[in-house]
């Protein structure tokens, strides 16, 4: 999808700080970090969301990822939290699926916000 920022950043017309990368999917850290270890792991192929048909072996291969991100960001002992927002009510601002890798800190207990003026 030649709009989508992750889908240039996967075919590197965008450069990135790569973590990790195989045929499948490439990990980089977040431009906009919210931790002091803030990277993001998305599929080379466009996939909007988890409802978007994402093959079984993609969504494996996204997760697998995950231990080796920590252990290359050097958080694979202290802890680290994974998240997918998906979807508009769940904060997702790209919309090529992604799975974001924190840590680096002690997080705060839970992660739910709810804005008032929404139902």
């Amino acid at each position: 999808m030649s709009e989508c920022i992750f889908c240039m950043v996967a075919a590197g017309d965008i450069p990135a700080r790569v973590v990790y990368e195989d045929d499948t999917i490439i990990a980089f850290d977040d431009i906009a970090p919210q931790a002091p270890v803030h990277t993001l792991i998305i599929p080379r192929d466009h996939y909007e969301h988890l409802g978007s048909g994402v093959p079984a072996e993609v969504l494996s291969a996204l997760f697998a990822a995950v231990p080796k991100v920590a252990a290359a960001k050097g958080v694979e002992e202290s802890g680290y939290r994974v998240v997918v927002n998906n979807g508009r009510d769940a904060m997702q601002t790209v919309h090529h699926l992604h799975v974001h890798v924190f840590g680096g800190r002690a997080m705060a207990h839970g992660m739910v916000h709810f804005d008032e003026g929404r139902p």
